[in-house]
Parts: structure tokens; C-alpha cells; sequence
């Protein structure tokens, strides 16, 4: 078991425009827009993982470590969450307003095997 990071900022227009962050459309692929269900983000090209890693600790701080920058402050309680969500095979994805309409999107997804969708294989790996 990994774990990989994402991270998306755009317009809150464009994250609301669901069709193309569902993996039927053939828009899905092509797109860096997060997905509908945070396992899905595993069908997109690899060439959108920002990072990852063996320890879901690591992980942990990575997303922690964006939060701060994003938003200032510290995150200790959440990184503490996070590691352990992901130790348990758990996916976690953080949605924030920045200046509007600009949206912020930070997920860490359990790969091989995700326990939401099993069947999923390593977008590193398996391409």
C-alpha cells in the first residue's frame, strides 16, 4: 500500500461543472479537475501526482504542509487524522474557498489496493 497526492486550484465554476469530473466523460481523462469520488482521482494520467509515498505519516504532512500554505496556521490535529484515515486504507480529500471564486482542492488517495475501489490500479505503475 502507497499513497499519492493531488492538488487542484481553479475557478469554483469549473469544480462545479460535474459531468466532466465523472470518469464516463470523455472530458474526464484530459482534465486536472478533481474527481466526483476521491478514488477516482488513481484513473488520471500520472503526470497530475504531486507526490507520493510509503508512509501514510509522510503523506499526512504533505497534505498538512499545503493547508499551511494555502490557509496559514498549522495543522497537527488534521495531519494527525489524515495519517491515520490513511493507515486504515481510507482516502482524504479537503475542499477550501481561497479568494473567490478560486477553489482549493487537496486529497490523499490509498493506492493499490484503494478500499473504496479495489480494482483501481497505480496511475504510476500500471500505465
Amino acid at each position: 500500500m502507497h499513497f499519492h497526492g493531488y492538488l487542484w486550484a481553479g475557478d469554483k465554476a469549473v469544480f462545479d461543472k460535474e459531468g466532466a469530473r465523472r470518469p464516463e466523460s470523455p472530458a474526464f481523462a484530459l482534465s486536472e479537475t478533481p474527481p466526483m469520488q476521491t478514488a477516482h482521482w488513481l484513473l488520471k494520467p500520472a503526470r497530475i501526482v504531486r507526490g507520493t509515498w510509503a508512509d501514510p505519516h509522510e503523506a499526512s504532512t504533505w497534505l498538512g504542509e499545503r493547508l499551511t500554505a494555502a490557509l496559514g496556521g498549522r495543522f497537527p490535529d488534521t495531519e494527525t487524522a489524515v495519517a491515520e484515515r490513511l493507515a486504515g486504507g481510507g482516502d482524504v480529500s479537503y475542499g477550501h474557498y481561497l479568494a473567490r471564486p478560486s477553489f482549493l482542492s487537496i486529497a490523499v488517495v490509498t493506492c493499490t489496493p484503494n478500499s473504496a475501489c479495489p480494482d483501481l490500479g497505480c496511475p504510476i505503475t500500471s500505465r
